[in-house]
């Protein structure tokens, strides 16, 4: 089905309009081979609050973005390589319900459906698809996750020190290794982690201590098997002073214009249910 989709018009006119939603902020979708399989409406934990993201599942990326104004803009677009994604369910509780993660490298957050159902829907086509784009690609699965950042709400104190109170006037960091919610005094250090920016990036100080560690030993292994070349200083992560990694704020500057929007999935195809789309 995914392969008949690819060649039809009404596929090439579905990335299309997606493209138009998201206009000349957004990247080109268009590919050869690419299909989009649905589309639907999750909320996604972010750094302050649960906010409504619209989704777009194809066959080799997800892409995800604020809405503006339902199937008309969106904005703030993301798009994430399938083959980089693993899943995890999380428990229900009474407060959150059809929740999972979406993990990768570089990012990491939460999501929930609106019912068990959607969210089943969801991560069994999203594996399925991941599934078949590392067989395309013979990458290997994903085992290196970014941690994903603890709410704000999370926490009234500082999660390293448990002595500094937060308020009006203290503000909330985040640790770019754990994603623990920490205070300025313990998150003055920096360290280069090259899968999540070029630059070297805020981390708590416990982190910075094992990463720290962690990279004397690795020069150290190197020095003794007499690596050539540079000096493993100058070839491996560095600590230092960052110029841009100080907007702690993730996506809550995207406005909170969210206008109205489905409470289900719209799945694509004429007369096919999701869960035919792979069979």
């Amino acid at each position: 089905m995914v392969d008949h989709l690819a060649n039809t018009e009404i596929n090439s006119q579905r990335i299309a309009a997606v493209e138009s939603c998201f206009g000349a902020s957004g990247q080109p979708l268009a590919l050869p081979g690419r299909v989009l399989l649905g589309e639907g409406v999750l909320t996604k934990e972010c750094r302050k609050k649960a906010k409504p993201r619209i989704f777009f599942l194809f066959n080799d990326i997800l892409v995800y973005g604020s809405i503006v104004l339902n199937k008309r803009k969106y904005r703030s677009q993301h798009i994430i390589p399938l083959e980089e994604v693993t899943l995890e369910l999380l428990p229900e509780t009474l407060q959150a319900k059809n929740r999972w993660m979406i993990k990768t490298a570089k990012k990491s957050f939460v999501v929930s459906a609106a019912s068990a159902t959607e969210r089943q829907e969801w991560i069994s086509h999203i594996e399925e698809c991941v599934r078949r784009q590392l067989r395309a690609t013979g990458r290997p699965p994903s085992t290196e996750h970014a941690a994903p950042w603890i709410p704000d709400k999370a926490t009234d104190i500082c999660m390293r020190c448990t002595q500094t109170r937060f308020s009006a006037l203290t503000r909330r960091h985040h640790c770019r290794k754990c994603g623990f919610v920490i205070c300025a005094e313990c998150s003055r250090q920096r360290f280069l982690l090259p899968r999540l920016s070029p630059k070297p990036v805020r981390v708590c100080s416990l982190c910075y201590r094992e990463l720290a560690a962690q990279q004397q030993q690795e020069e150290a292994e190197e020095q003794g098997a007499g690596s050539p070349g540079q000096p493993a200083h100058l070839t491996r992560p560095i600590c230092g002073a960052s110029s841009g990694d100080d907007d702690d704020s993730d996506e809550d500057k995207e406005g909170s214009r969210d206008g109205d929007w489905p409470s289900r999935v719209e799945f694509y195809g004429s007369g096919v249910a999701w869960s035919a789309f792979h069979s």
